[in-house]
């Protein structure tokens, strides 16, 4: 019956009809990805450490089976500047994670702390970490059980991890690139914020200048919490000006939401994406950085 169950899900993940395509159809990335019936095969069980980033009640009230809590909030405060690789290593090791491990993370926030979680861990070496197309929602919906037993703690296990600085972008960084314009630089952030009408808590409001917009959600088809089809992606970073193929940074407030358009970016083959992990919660508060703002793009009735 469950591997009934776990056909019937690929099937109608993967039909013509349906409004997104399954992963790895033409994603140049595809590897990044991985889909709930593949997840639930038996022989994935051993293969994969299975991180649930949505908060602590949900986890606790069912979850994939097998699958581990990561505090995605704790975890977004700790980063810092990126510096303490010893404190990760035991952070990482505590949830089982040992070398050359194969993660898969899911939530069920359109990505915003899985991809977080997934930034985070591929800056600290972790090389095989994916994302589940359609997080948590979309086990539910292809009949996949959940498990509902109290979760039983990970084995820590020991760990030395190093970072990877080309994953990272700073701000001395991207004030010596807005000189000779060499990194290309994607607002991560909702309209509103990127022209300087939702300053939030920031002293300032606006944009980084030259920046491109594009809307992490926008890379997200909201109904399904699965990843928009290549097509889409692709006319997408088009129509905002982003070109995958030139060095670029991600920004948004705080890093998580620059953290899934950094993922966007690498499913579609960009070779080089820096998160500014800071982000403008640095930027707007520091004296020596130039701000614009911009009008909100006038929508088509």
């Amino acid at each position: 019956m469950a591997r009934l169950l776990v056909l019937l899900a690929a099937m109608s993940l993967g039909g013509a009809s349906s409004p997104v395509a399954a992963a790895g159809a033409d994603y140049p990335r595809a590897d990044l990805l991985i889909e709930p019936a593949a997840l639930a095969r038996p022989e994935a069980a051993g293969r994969f450490v299975v991180l649930d980033a949505r908060d602590r009640k949900s986890f606790e009230a069912e979850r994939i089976p097998g699958a581990r809590w990561v505090d995605a909030a704790a975890w977004a405060k700790a980063f810092g500047s990126g510096q303490d690789a010893k404190g990760w290593g035991t952070r990482i090791g505590g949830l089982g994670i040992a070398p050359g491990a194969k993660v898969v993370v899911y939530d069920d926030g359109l990505f915003k702390d899985a991809g977080r979680v997934w930034w985070i861990l591929r800056y600290w070496g972790v090389d095989d970490v994916r994302l589940l197309n359609g997080n948590f929602s979309g086990w539910k919906k292809a009949g996949l059980a959940a498990e509902t037993i109290e979760p039983r703690p990970p084995e820590p296990v020991e760990l030395a991890v190093r970072p990877r600085p080309e994953r990272l972008a700073t701000k001395a960084q991207l004030l010596a690139a807005l000189k000779g314009q060499k990194l290309q630089l994607v607002d991560a952030r909702s309209e509103s914020e990127y022209c300087g009408l939702d300053k939030g808590v920031n002293k300032r409001g606006g944009a980084i200048p030259g920046a491109r917009h594009l809307e992490w959600t926008d890379l997200i088809d909201r109904p399904t919490q699965r990843l928009k089809t290549p097509e889409q992606l692709r006319k997408l970073l088009a129509d905002a000006g982003v070109e995958p193929g030139k060095p670029t940074a991600t920004y948004c407030q705080s890093g998580g939401r620059a953290s899934v358009m950094a993922f966007g970016l690498e499913l579609m083959g960009a070779p080089e994406v820096r998160n500014y992990y800071a982000s403008w919660a640095e930027w707007s508060g520091a004296g020596e950085t130039p701000i614009v703002t911009h009008q909100p793009v006038e929508k088509s009735p």
